[in-house]
C-alpha cells in the first residue's frame, strides 16, 4: 500500500503516432513505468529515440495516440486546457535547454514570473526569487538581462525559476546540451542538491550517458520503445569523484555568496507590470512541422489497429 502511495507518475501504455503522408510514425510505441515521488528519473536515448517527445506527453504539452498519464492521480490527458494549465502551474516546473528566458527582463524577474501566476504579492515573491538565485551563485546577477550573462548563467536563472515555486515535479529537457562539460557538472548539481532538498520528483532527457548518471533510475529508450530500466544504488552518486568535486566549488560559490550579502546594498529593483503580461502556456519542448506530420489522436486509434 505504501508503494501505490509514493508513485507520483504513472504512464500506461503510452503511444504516440504521426502521420506523414501515408506513413506512420511511432514516436512512442506502448511504453509503460512509473516514477516515485522524490526519485530522480532519466530518460536516456539517441536523437530521435523518442525520449523528448515522451517527456512533452508527461507535461501535457502535445496529444496522446493511445495509453494513460497519471500524474498525482489525475488523467492528465482527459483534462481541458483551463484545468490542465492550473495543474502545470501548480504542481510543475520546466528547465529547456535553450533557456526560454524573456530577454526584456533581469534575472530577478524571470525567477519572479511563475510566481505571478500564482498570485504571490509582490514583496514576498521579490524575496523568493532574490533567495533562489542567491543558492544558485547569482546574487550579484540580480538586475543583469539575458543578454549580459553567459550561457551557464542564463541555465542557472531556468533552474532557479523551475524551483522557485516548489513544484512536485521538475521536467528538464537536455537542460546541460548548450553548456561546456565543466558548466554541465555543476548545472546538474545544483540540479540534483536542490531537488533532494526538496524531496521534488525530476524527469530529464539527455542523450548523455554521464549525466543520466546523476539519477536514481534511467529509462533506455530505443525508436520510441524502453529497452530498460536501470534503477542506480544510492551509494554510486556519493562515491562519485566528480559530484565530489563540484559540491566543494558549489561550496565555495555558497562562502562567496555569504560574503556579498554581508556587503550588499538595498536595491531598488524594477516592477513588473502583471496586467501587461500574458501567461504562456503551451510552449513545446521541441517542436514539430505541422505541416508535414500530423497527430493521430486516440479518436483515429481505429485506423493503426
Amino acid at each position: 500500500m505504501q508503494d501505490e502511495v509514493e508513485k507520483i507518475i504513472e504512464i500506461k501504455n503510452v503511444r504516440k503516432i504521426y502521420r506523414m503522408g501515408n506513413e506512420k510514425i511511432y514516436a512512442v510505441d506502448d511504453v509503460s513505468f512509473e516514477i516515485l515521488k522524490g526519485e530522480f528519473c532519466c530518460l536516456l536515448g539517441t536523437s530521435g529515440s523518442g525520449k523528448s517527445t515522451l517527456l512533452n506527453l508527461m507535461a501535457g504539452i502535445e496529444k496522446l495516440s493511445g495509453g494513460e498519464i497519471i500524474i498525482k492521480g489525475k488523467n492528465i490527458h482527459k483534462m481541458n486546457e483551463n484545468n490542465l494549465a492550473k495543474f502545470r502551474q501548480r504542481y510543475l516546473g520546466f528547465v529547456f535547454q535553450s533557456y526560454n528566458l524573456m530577454n526584456s527582463m533581469t534575472a530577478l524577474e524571470n525567477v519572479e514570473f511563475p510566481l505571478i501566476f500564482k498570485r504571490v504579492k509582490t514583496k514576498r515573491r521579490k524575496l523568493l526569487a532574490k533567495d533562489m538565485l542567491l543558492k544558485v551563485g547569482l546574487g550579484s546577477r540580480l538586475n543583469h538581462k539575458p543578454s549580459e550573462m553567459s550561457g551557464g548563467q542564463q541555465q542557472r536563472v531556468g533552474i532557479a525559476r523551475a524551483f522557485v515555486s516548489k513544484p512536485e515535479i521538475v521536467f528538464a529537457d537536455e537542460p546541460t546540451g548548450n553548456l561546456d562539460t565543466k558548466t554541465a557538472m555543476e548545472v546538474m548539481n545544483l540540479i540534483k542538491t536542490i531537488s533532494k532538498e526538496n524531496n521534488q520528483t525530476i524527469v530529464m532527457v539527455t542523450h548523455d550517458r554521464r549525466l543520466a548518471d546523476y539519477a536514481d533510475k534511467i529509462i533506455h529508450i530505443l525508436d520510441g520503445k524502453i529497452q530498460s530500466i536501470e534503477v542506480i544504488p544510492n551509494d554510486t552518486m556519493e562515491n562519485d569523484p566528480t559530484l565530489e568535486k563540484a559540491d566543494k566549488e558549489t561550496a565555495a560559490t555558497e562562502d562567496n555568496i555569504d560574503k556579498m550579502v554581508l556587503e550588499e546594498k538595498d536595491m531598488s529593483l524594477p516592477q513588473i507590470d502583471v496586467d501587461s503580461l500574458s501567461e504562456i502556456e503551451n510552449v513545446s519542448i521541441n517542436t514539430i512541422d505541422g505541416d508535414k506530420m500530423t497527430d493521430i489522436n486516440e479518436k483515429e486509434r481505429g485506423i493503426e489497429e
